[in-house]
Protein backbone atom coordinates (compact mmCIF):
# COMPACT_ATOMS: atom_id res chain seq x y z
CA UNK A 1 0.00 0.00 0.00
CA UNK A 2 1.33 3.39 -0.93
CA UNK A 3 2.14 5.55 2.08
CA UNK A 4 0.84 9.09 1.89
CA UNK A 5 2.85 11.65 3.85
CA UNK A 6 0.90 14.16 5.91
CA UNK A 7 2.05 17.17 3.88
CA UNK A 8 0.50 15.57 0.77
CA UNK A 9 -2.96 16.07 2.30
CA UNK A 10 -2.73 19.78 1.61
CA UNK A 11 -1.18 19.53 -1.86
CA UNK A 12 -2.88 16.54 -3.52
CA UNK A 13 -6.40 16.56 -4.91
CA UNK A 14 -9.21 14.55 -3.32
CA UNK A 15 -9.19 12.17 -6.30
CA UNK A 16 -5.45 11.55 -5.98
CA UNK A 17 -5.66 10.88 -2.25
CA UNK A 18 -8.67 8.60 -2.76
CA UNK A 19 -6.88 6.49 -5.36
CA UNK A 20 -3.77 6.19 -3.18
CA UNK A 21 -5.84 5.17 -0.15
CA UNK A 22 -7.17 2.04 -1.91
CA UNK A 23 -5.51 -1.21 -0.89
CA UNK A 24 -5.66 -2.61 -4.42
CA UNK A 25 -8.17 -2.93 -7.26
CA UNK A 26 -8.37 -6.68 -6.61
CA UNK A 27 -9.32 -6.39 -2.94
CA UNK A 28 -11.58 -3.32 -2.93
CA UNK A 29 -15.33 -3.83 -3.33
CA UNK A 30 -17.42 -1.74 -5.72
CA UNK A 31 -19.45 -0.35 -2.82
CA UNK A 32 -16.29 0.69 -0.99
CA UNK A 33 -14.69 2.32 -4.04
CA UNK A 34 -17.75 4.37 -4.98
CA UNK A 35 -19.35 4.98 -1.59
CA UNK A 36 -17.53 4.08 1.63
CA UNK A 37 -13.99 5.15 0.74
CA UNK A 38 -14.90 8.61 -0.63
CA UNK A 39 -16.99 9.37 2.47
CA UNK A 40 -14.27 7.94 4.69
CA UNK A 41 -11.65 10.14 3.05
CA UNK A 42 -13.90 13.21 3.42
CA UNK A 43 -14.07 12.61 7.18
CA UNK A 44 -10.37 11.66 7.35
CA UNK A 45 -9.38 15.09 6.05
CA UNK A 46 -11.64 16.74 8.65
CA UNK A 47 -10.21 14.64 11.49
CA UNK A 48 -6.70 15.44 10.26
CA UNK A 49 -7.35 19.19 10.44
CA UNK A 50 -8.79 18.77 13.94
CA UNK A 51 -5.76 16.75 15.06
CA UNK A 52 -7.79 13.62 15.86
CA UNK A 53 -5.82 10.34 16.01
CA UNK A 54 -6.84 7.24 14.00
CA UNK A 55 -7.38 5.11 17.12
CA UNK A 56 -9.78 7.73 18.49
CA UNK A 57 -11.87 7.35 15.32
CA UNK A 58 -11.79 3.56 15.79
CA UNK A 59 -13.13 3.90 19.34
CA UNK A 60 -15.91 6.11 17.98
CA UNK A 61 -16.75 3.36 15.46
CA UNK A 62 -17.05 0.86 18.32
CA UNK A 63 -19.52 3.11 20.15
CA UNK A 64 -21.59 3.65 16.99
CA UNK A 65 -21.54 -0.04 16.03
CA UNK A 66 -22.62 -1.25 19.47
CA UNK A 67 -25.37 1.39 19.53
CA UNK A 68 -26.52 0.07 16.14
CA UNK A 69 -26.73 -3.41 17.61
CA UNK A 70 -28.99 -2.13 20.39
CA UNK A 71 -31.32 -0.59 17.80
CA UNK A 72 -31.68 -3.90 15.96
CA UNK A 73 -33.01 -5.43 19.19
CA UNK A 74 -36.27 -3.52 18.68
CA UNK A 75 -39.01 -4.73 16.35
CA UNK A 76 -40.26 -1.38 14.99
CA UNK A 77 -39.08 0.15 11.75
CA UNK A 78 -37.86 3.43 13.28
CA UNK A 79 -35.39 1.77 15.64
CA UNK A 80 -34.17 -0.51 12.85
CA UNK A 81 -33.63 2.44 10.49
CA UNK A 82 -31.69 4.16 13.28
CA UNK A 83 -29.62 0.96 13.58
CA UNK A 84 -28.89 1.01 9.85
CA UNK A 85 -27.77 4.65 9.97
CA UNK A 86 -25.59 4.06 13.04
CA UNK A 87 -23.96 0.97 11.52
CA UNK A 88 -23.29 2.85 8.28
CA UNK A 89 -21.55 5.63 10.21
CA UNK A 90 -19.61 3.04 12.22
CA UNK A 91 -18.42 1.63 8.89
CA UNK A 92 -17.50 5.10 7.64
CA UNK A 93 -15.40 5.52 10.79
CA UNK A 94 -13.84 2.12 10.18
CA UNK A 95 -12.82 3.23 6.70
CA UNK A 96 -11.76 6.65 7.96
CA UNK A 97 -9.38 5.39 10.65
CA UNK A 98 -7.37 3.37 8.13
CA UNK A 99 -7.33 6.18 5.58
CA UNK A 100 -6.34 8.70 8.27
CA UNK A 101 -3.55 6.39 9.45
CA UNK A 102 -2.19 6.16 5.91
CA UNK A 103 -2.60 9.89 5.26
CA UNK A 104 -0.58 10.72 8.38
CA UNK A 105 1.72 7.67 8.32
CA UNK A 106 0.40 6.50 11.72
CA UNK A 107 -0.28 2.84 10.92
CA UNK A 108 0.42 0.46 13.77
CA UNK A 109 -0.21 -3.09 14.90
CA UNK A 110 -2.24 -1.75 17.81
CA UNK A 111 -4.42 0.15 15.41
CA UNK A 112 -4.93 -2.97 13.31
CA UNK A 113 -5.88 -5.03 16.39
CA UNK A 114 -8.21 -2.31 17.65
CA UNK A 115 -9.76 -2.14 14.18
CA UNK A 116 -10.38 -5.89 14.27
CA UNK A 117 -11.87 -5.64 17.75
CA UNK A 118 -14.23 -2.92 16.53
CA UNK A 119 -15.80 -5.21 13.94
CA UNK A 120 -16.12 -8.00 16.51
CA UNK A 121 -17.81 -5.62 18.97
CA UNK A 122 -20.37 -4.51 16.37
CA UNK A 123 -21.43 -8.02 15.49
CA UNK A 124 -21.45 -9.34 19.05
CA UNK A 125 -23.89 -6.53 19.85
CA UNK A 126 -25.97 -7.40 16.76
CA UNK A 127 -26.12 -11.11 17.62
CA UNK A 128 -27.18 -10.31 21.18
CA UNK A 129 -29.82 -7.94 19.82
CA UNK A 130 -31.25 -10.71 17.63
CA UNK A 131 -31.35 -13.05 20.65
CA UNK A 132 -33.15 -10.48 22.82
CA UNK A 133 -35.53 -9.57 20.00
CA UNK A 134 -36.59 -13.12 19.25
CA UNK A 135 -36.24 -14.89 22.63
CA UNK A 136 -39.96 -14.61 23.45
CA UNK A 137 -41.16 -14.69 19.83
CA UNK A 138 -42.52 -17.80 18.06
CA UNK A 139 -40.42 -19.73 15.58
CA UNK A 140 -41.62 -19.38 11.96
CA UNK A 141 -44.72 -21.52 11.35
CA UNK A 142 -45.02 -22.66 14.96
CA UNK A 143 -46.52 -21.58 18.29
CA UNK A 144 -43.26 -22.40 20.11
CA UNK A 145 -41.06 -19.51 21.22
CA UNK A 146 -37.44 -19.42 20.14
CA UNK A 147 -36.17 -19.34 23.70
CA UNK A 148 -32.69 -20.77 24.14
CA UNK A 149 -32.64 -21.98 20.53
CA UNK A 150 -32.09 -18.49 19.12
CA UNK A 151 -29.12 -18.10 21.47
CA UNK A 152 -27.65 -21.40 20.25
CA UNK A 153 -28.30 -20.44 16.61
CA UNK A 154 -26.54 -17.07 17.01
CA UNK A 155 -23.68 -18.61 19.00
CA UNK A 156 -23.02 -21.15 16.22
CA UNK A 157 -23.31 -18.46 13.53
CA UNK A 158 -21.06 -16.02 15.39
CA UNK A 159 -18.32 -18.13 16.93
CA UNK A 160 -18.20 -21.15 14.63
CA UNK A 161 -18.95 -19.48 11.28
CA UNK A 162 -18.67 -15.68 11.23
CA UNK A 163 -15.38 -15.41 13.16
CA UNK A 164 -13.34 -18.02 11.23
CA UNK A 165 -14.84 -16.88 7.92
CA UNK A 166 -13.80 -13.26 8.50
CA UNK A 167 -10.32 -14.06 9.79
CA UNK A 168 -9.47 -16.36 6.87
CA UNK A 169 -10.90 -13.92 4.34
CA UNK A 170 -8.66 -11.21 5.84
CA UNK A 171 -5.66 -13.57 5.75
CA UNK A 172 -6.14 -14.37 2.06
CA UNK A 173 -6.47 -10.69 1.18
CA UNK A 174 -3.27 -9.85 3.06
CA UNK A 175 -1.45 -12.66 1.24
CA UNK A 176 -2.72 -11.31 -2.08
CA UNK A 177 -1.61 -7.78 -1.19
CA UNK A 178 1.81 -9.07 -0.12
CA UNK A 179 2.39 -10.58 -3.55
CA UNK A 180 1.18 -7.41 -5.29
CA UNK A 181 2.78 -4.69 -3.16
CA UNK A 182 5.23 -6.40 -0.83
CA UNK A 183 5.45 -5.82 2.91
CA UNK A 184 4.68 -2.10 2.58
CA UNK A 185 1.27 -2.90 1.10
CA UNK A 186 0.26 -5.81 3.31
CA UNK A 187 -0.51 -6.34 6.99
CA UNK A 188 0.35 -10.04 6.94
CA UNK A 189 1.78 -11.02 10.32
CA UNK A 190 2.97 -14.37 11.67
CA UNK A 191 2.48 -16.26 14.90
CA UNK A 192 6.24 -16.69 15.20
CA UNK A 193 6.98 -12.95 15.11
CA UNK A 194 4.07 -12.00 17.37
CA UNK A 195 4.91 -14.75 19.88
CA UNK A 196 8.51 -13.54 20.00
CA UNK A 197 7.40 -9.97 20.72
CA UNK A 198 4.94 -11.14 23.39
CA UNK A 199 7.63 -13.20 25.11
CA UNK A 200 10.03 -10.25 25.10
CA UNK A 201 7.39 -8.02 26.71
CA UNK A 202 6.19 -10.61 29.22
CA UNK A 203 6.83 -9.53 32.78
CA UNK A 204 8.21 -6.11 31.90
CA UNK A 205 6.89 -3.08 33.74
CA UNK A 206 4.95 -0.34 31.98
CA UNK A 207 4.15 -2.38 28.86
CA UNK A 208 0.96 -4.15 29.96
CA UNK A 209 -1.16 -3.01 27.01
CA UNK A 210 1.62 -3.69 24.52
CA UNK A 211 1.93 -7.21 25.89
CA UNK A 212 -1.86 -7.69 25.90
CA UNK A 213 -2.12 -6.67 22.23
CA UNK A 214 0.67 -8.97 21.04
CA UNK A 215 -0.34 -11.87 23.30
CA UNK A 216 -3.86 -11.79 21.90
CA UNK A 217 -2.81 -11.14 18.31
CA UNK A 218 -0.44 -14.12 18.26
CA UNK A 219 -3.42 -16.45 18.80
CA UNK A 220 -5.29 -14.80 15.95
CA UNK A 221 -2.30 -15.37 13.64
CA UNK A 222 -1.91 -18.94 14.90
CA UNK A 223 -5.54 -19.78 14.07
CA UNK A 224 -5.04 -18.48 10.50
CA UNK A 225 -1.87 -20.50 10.00
CA UNK A 226 -3.36 -23.73 11.40
CA UNK A 227 -6.15 -23.59 8.83
CA UNK A 228 -3.81 -23.04 5.86
CA UNK A 229 -1.35 -25.97 5.88
CA UNK A 230 -0.67 -25.87 2.13
CA UNK A 231 0.10 -22.17 2.18
CA UNK A 232 2.46 -22.68 5.14
CA UNK A 233 4.26 -25.45 3.20
CA UNK A 234 4.49 -23.21 0.14
CA UNK A 235 5.86 -20.38 2.29
CA UNK A 236 8.50 -22.69 3.71
CA UNK A 237 9.57 -23.89 0.26
CA UNK A 238 9.66 -20.32 -1.11
CA UNK A 239 11.78 -19.07 1.79
CA UNK A 240 14.09 -22.06 1.43
CA UNK A 241 14.66 -21.45 -2.27
CA UNK A 242 14.52 -17.66 -2.56
CA UNK A 243 15.21 -16.44 0.97
CA UNK A 244 12.05 -14.32 1.26
CA UNK A 245 8.82 -13.60 -0.58
CA UNK A 246 10.22 -10.30 -1.84
CA UNK A 247 12.94 -12.15 -3.75
CA UNK A 248 10.76 -14.63 -5.62
CA UNK A 249 10.64 -14.28 -9.44
CA UNK A 250 7.99 -12.10 -11.06
CA UNK A 251 6.70 -15.13 -12.98
CA UNK A 252 5.84 -16.93 -9.74
CA UNK A 253 4.17 -13.83 -8.28
CA UNK A 254 2.09 -13.39 -11.43
CA UNK A 255 0.99 -17.03 -11.35
CA UNK A 256 0.00 -16.82 -7.68
CA UNK A 257 -1.88 -13.54 -8.17
CA UNK A 258 -3.66 -14.95 -11.22
CA UNK A 259 -4.87 -17.92 -9.15
CA UNK A 260 -5.69 -15.84 -6.08
CA UNK A 261 -7.55 -13.02 -7.86
CA UNK A 262 -10.77 -15.03 -8.55
CA UNK A 263 -11.02 -15.74 -4.82
CA UNK A 264 -10.98 -12.08 -3.78
CA UNK A 265 -14.74 -11.62 -4.40
CA UNK A 266 -15.33 -14.47 -1.94
CA UNK A 267 -13.17 -12.76 0.67
CA UNK A 268 -15.27 -9.63 0.17
CA UNK A 269 -18.53 -11.54 0.52
CA UNK A 270 -17.32 -12.85 3.88
CA UNK A 271 -16.54 -9.43 5.30
CA UNK A 272 -18.65 -6.40 6.23
CA UNK A 273 -20.73 -5.15 3.29
CA UNK A 274 -22.61 -8.33 2.41
CA UNK A 275 -23.30 -9.08 6.06
CA UNK A 276 -24.49 -5.55 6.80
CA UNK A 277 -26.88 -5.51 3.83
CA UNK A 278 -28.27 -8.89 4.93
CA UNK A 279 -28.81 -7.56 8.47
CA UNK A 280 -30.57 -4.46 7.13
CA UNK A 281 -32.96 -6.47 4.96
CA UNK A 282 -33.77 -9.24 7.45
CA UNK A 283 -34.37 -6.83 10.34
CA UNK A 284 -36.57 -4.50 8.27
CA UNK A 285 -38.59 -7.49 7.05
CA UNK A 286 -39.01 -8.75 10.62
CA UNK A 287 -37.12 -12.00 9.99
CA UNK A 288 -33.75 -11.40 11.74
CA UNK A 289 -33.43 -15.15 12.45
CA UNK A 290 -32.64 -15.56 8.75
CA UNK A 291 -29.32 -13.72 9.15
CA UNK A 292 -27.61 -16.34 11.39
CA UNK A 293 -29.16 -19.09 9.25
CA UNK A 294 -27.51 -17.61 6.15
CA UNK A 295 -24.20 -17.34 8.02
CA UNK A 296 -24.32 -21.05 8.82
CA UNK A 297 -25.44 -22.17 5.35
CA UNK A 298 -24.46 -19.81 2.53
CA UNK A 299 -21.54 -18.22 4.37
CA UNK A 300 -20.07 -21.58 5.32
CA UNK A 301 -20.36 -22.88 1.75
CA UNK A 302 -18.48 -19.82 0.47
CA UNK A 303 -15.87 -20.29 3.18
CA UNK A 304 -15.31 -23.98 2.35
CA UNK A 305 -14.99 -23.26 -1.38
CA UNK A 306 -12.61 -20.31 -0.85
CA UNK A 307 -10.43 -22.33 1.53
CA UNK A 308 -10.33 -25.39 -0.73
CA UNK A 309 -9.39 -23.44 -3.85
CA UNK A 310 -6.67 -21.43 -2.10
CA UNK A 311 -5.13 -24.57 -0.65
CA UNK A 312 -5.24 -26.20 -4.09
CA UNK A 313 -3.46 -23.21 -5.60
CA UNK A 314 -0.74 -23.34 -2.93
CA UNK A 315 -0.31 -27.10 -3.35
CA UNK A 316 0.03 -26.75 -7.14
CA UNK A 317 2.62 -23.97 -6.91
CA UNK A 318 4.61 -25.79 -4.24
CA UNK A 319 4.81 -28.90 -6.40
CA UNK A 320 6.00 -26.79 -9.33
CA UNK A 321 8.82 -25.28 -7.24
CA UNK A 322 9.81 -28.66 -5.80
CA UNK A 323 9.73 -30.15 -9.30
CA UNK A 324 12.07 -27.43 -10.57
CA UNK A 325 14.41 -28.08 -7.64
CA UNK A 326 14.49 -31.82 -8.33
CA UNK A 327 15.11 -31.19 -12.02
CA UNK A 328 17.98 -28.86 -11.13
CA UNK A 329 19.54 -31.52 -8.85
CA UNK A 330 19.22 -34.18 -11.57
CA UNK A 331 20.96 -31.91 -14.10
CA UNK A 332 23.79 -31.27 -11.67
CA UNK A 333 24.19 -35.00 -11.09
CA UNK A 334 24.32 -35.64 -14.84
CA UNK A 335 26.92 -32.90 -15.32
CA UNK A 336 29.06 -34.38 -12.52
CA UNK A 337 28.88 -37.85 -14.08
CA UNK A 338 29.86 -36.42 -17.45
Amino acid sequence: MEIIMSNDIETKTFKQLLHESFKSEDTEEWLDIHFTRPIGLFFARIWYKLGVKPNTVTILSIILGVAAGVMFGFKDIMHNVAGIILLMFANFCDSTDGQLARLTNQRSMKGRCLDGFAGDAWFVAIYFAIVIRLFNSPMPGTQTNWGIWIFILCAIAGFMCHSPQSSLADYYRQIHLLLIKGKAGSELDTYESEHKIAEELKGKKGVFWDYAFHANYQHYCHSQEKRTPEFQKLLKVVRGKYGSIEKIPAEFKDEFIKGSRPLMPYTNLLTFNSRAITIYITCLLGIPWLYPVLEITVGECLYIYMHREHERLCHKLRKEIEGEAEEHVEKNDINKND
